[in-house]
């Protein structure tokens, strides 16, 4: 099970999670996004971990007499986890709701609002909230005329757009007079909190701290109160910074370009084809009404998980839950997403022609997380792309040294059915192009002959060092046992996955290989580096 995303697969390596990254931080903890961690584990340290996990009894039994779950009247779901190893706790909030929940005309606002989470509160961030509620509404006002003028279909008038787009830029310069900057995480500091943070994806929105124990009721206000009364402050600034981190990473990067291209061709109707980040039309388009809309349908108790792993007793903690949470008001679950990807009919191709590296892509569709083949695709995703001794690496790096980088999983969300792709980086002297032969070598074998005995055990001892190595800290735990919750109903399934994977047929990974792996099932993107054009040839006369 993965720390971060249950259903992403995790993929050892730097160059394929920083390419193929789209799950946008909100805080960049000084040096850039989170770090992936990336350890090696030998057959020794397996056994040890092994026994340590067996010796500190960490199973569905001794786990059911650490865990409390309760839904609050308000259909909140809280998961505490009682472990007292030290005076901290790490607490976890889940969001059932991602980019995959936009609409044409607001991509990009599950990620904006994620940054709006720590702009502060009505008593939070502000000098005079009255006077500043007053100003932001003028801003708002301004801003719908100026848009307004500005989109016309039948031409807007410059003169006129000019004058409003100034009006719009008065008010918030107005707005701005009221703002305490940074407050609500200046707080969370200088309380011990650490480890302040939140991400984005296509599938859900989360959120994640530590504290120590003695701050566990200062925590709850903190959090509820931004979910309970958020303040769009600073929003057309922040705006321009998510408009400058698109720029940055799709934009001005070839990669970054063929990832949101490959997406859009593998996905036509499903919005697993747009980007978290939105289009650059959106990002200039949505405004901050667009984002307290989008707060009150998907930010409500019923479509919310928060999960707490620590020295947190729970028949102490509960009734801090219920004073603090229990005051979000009771709305319905949004309804689900009704749009489904129609199944492909024929091979489609992108080229980008580029002054760069050359890269690799290729995917084919896959069911979601729900189906009962899932961790057959986590046993392949394994099989081809987890460490050295992976068959991509092996064949593509080591043997044939083509590929300087050579990788495979499932991409980019897990809840709703997604892609699992094959990834590679030539080295020196090999186009993209050159990779799919090898690539397409790598998935006969695996559709046509067994995997050996030593393979399909190294997976499983693997699968099962990793979900140690995810519950090792309150972190961990809280994520997982959060993510578990909030997809399944139930913490349980981050040990029943382990349980499926271990049940896993050298029969089950050959069919599942021949009913995904189709041409007609398979969408490649590559990056061609384009040649230097010549020099114009003289004029006639004219020296060389």
């Amino acid at each position: 099970m993965k720390a971060r995303n249950m259903k992403t697969t995790k993929i050892d390596g730097p160059l394929l999670p920083a390419i193929l990254s789209n799950s946008h931080e909100k805080r960049d903890n000084k040096n850039g996004v989170m770090k992936i961690s990336h350890r090696k584990f030998t057959p020794l340290i397996v056994c040890v971990l092994f026994f340590a996990l067996t010796a500190c009894g960490q199973d569905i039994s001794s786990f059911e007499k650490k865990i409390t779950v309760k839904k609050l009247a308000n259909g909140l779901t809280i998961v505490i986890m009682e472990r007292p190893e030290a005076p901290v706790f790490s607490f976890y909030t889940y969001v059932n709701a991602g980019s995959a929940q936009e609409v044409d005309g607001i991509t990009g606002l599950a990620h904006m609002f994620e940054h709006m989470a720590f702009k502060g509160t009505d008593r939070i961030g502000t000098k005079n909230y009255l006077a500043e509620k007053a100003a932001l509404a003028k801003v708002e006002k301004a801003y719908a005329a100026y848009l307004a003028e500005r989109l016309k279909e039948t031409g807007p008038d410059p003169v006129k757009v000019a004058a409003l787009e100034k009006a719009w830029k008065d008010e918030i310069e107005q707005a701005d007079q009221y703002v305490v900057p940074e407050e609500y995480s200046e707080i969370i500091e200088s309380q011990g909190g650490v480890g302040l943070n939140a991400s984005t994806n296509w599938d859900d929105t989360d959120y994640f701290c530590s504290f120590p124990q003695n701050r566990f009721e200062l925590w709850a206000y903190l959090e509820s109160e931004r979910f309970l009364h958020p303040v769009m402050r600073e929003f057309y600034k922040e705006r321009d910074v998510v408009y400058e981190e698109r720029r940055l990473r799709t934009d001005s990067s070839p990669q970054g370009r063929l990832i949101e291209q490959f997406l859009r061709a593998a996905f036509v109707a499903h919005p697993y084809g747009r980007p978290v980040i939105g289009w650059p039309s959106d990002l200039k388009a949505f405004s901050a009404t667009d984002a307290i809309n989008f707060f009150h349908k998907y930010y409500v108790p019923a479509n919310m998980t928060i999960t707490v792993a620590g020295d947190v007793r729970a028949a102490e903690a509960m009734p801090i839950f219920e004073k603090y949470f229990g005051r979000l008001p009771a709305l319905p679950a949004p309804e689900p997403l009704r749009t489904q990807e129609p199944a492909q009919a024929a091979e489609r191709l992108i080229v980008l022609h580029e002054s760069s590296q050359p890269v690799y892509v290729e995917g084919y569709h896959r069911p979601g997380f729900l189906d009962p083949d899932d961790a057959v695709y986590d046993v392949l995703a394994d099989l081809v792309s987890k460490g050295r001794t992976s068959r991509l690496y092996r064949s593509l790096v080591r043997d044939k040294q083509i590929a300087i980088a050579a990788q495979g999983g499932s991409y980019p969300g897990g809840k709703y059915p997604n892609l699992f792709f094959f990834f590679a980086i030539p080295t020196n002297g090999h186009t993209a192009q050159d990779m799919a032969g090898p690539i397409h070598d790598e998935i006969e074998r695996l559709k046509t002959q067994d995997v050996s005995d030593e393979e399909l055990l190294s997976v499983k001892t693997r699968a099962q060092a990793d979900l140690i190595r995810g519950l090792a800290d309150n972190t961990g735990l809280a994520t997982q046992l959060g993510q578990a919750e909030a997809l399944y109903g139930d913490w349980r399934e981050v040990f029943r996955q382990i349980d499926r994977i271990k049940k896993v047929t050298k029969a089950d990974i050959r069919r599942v290989a021949n009913k995904t792996f189709s041409e007609n099932n398979r969408t490649v993107a590559r990056i061609e580096t384009a040649k230097p054009e010549a020099p114009a040839a003289p004029a006639q006369g004219e020296k060389k």
